[in-house]
């Protein structure tokens, strides 16, 4: 499945640190990426508690998933999109809890 940035998630990435980023990756790579091939091929399927996906109550369609908790606190925020009849997922923004002003 293919990923796109927003260009708010591209101005958060260039404010992390190199540490963040690797955490960020890591955490794409080996449990982010994973789930997200498991629920697409089936919806029903339960996010991994590791991941803490959750829906944004006040914004619909945008979920949050915590990349990193201990320090510096990492989170995200993304939402599944189809562009040209393929799903794809959209990161909207990665830093701390601020980003929930304005995911």
């Amino acid at each position: 499945m293919k990923f796109e940035r927003t260009p708010a998630f591209e101005g958060d990435w260039r404010r992390l640190s190199d540490e963040e980023r690797d955490k960020f990756k890591l955490f794409v790579r080996e449990k982010f990426h994973p789930a997200r091939e498991r629920r697409a091929e089936d919806p029903s399927r339960a996010w991994p508690k590791s991941a803490r996906v959750s829906q944004l109550t006040e914004f619909p369609g945008i979920m949050e998933t915590t990349w990193s908790f201990s320090g510096p606190d990492g989170r995200a925020t993304f939402e599944w999109v189809t562009v040209e009849g393929e799903p794809r997922i959209r990161w909207r923004r990665v830093r701390g809890h601020a980003i929930f002003k304005e995911p």
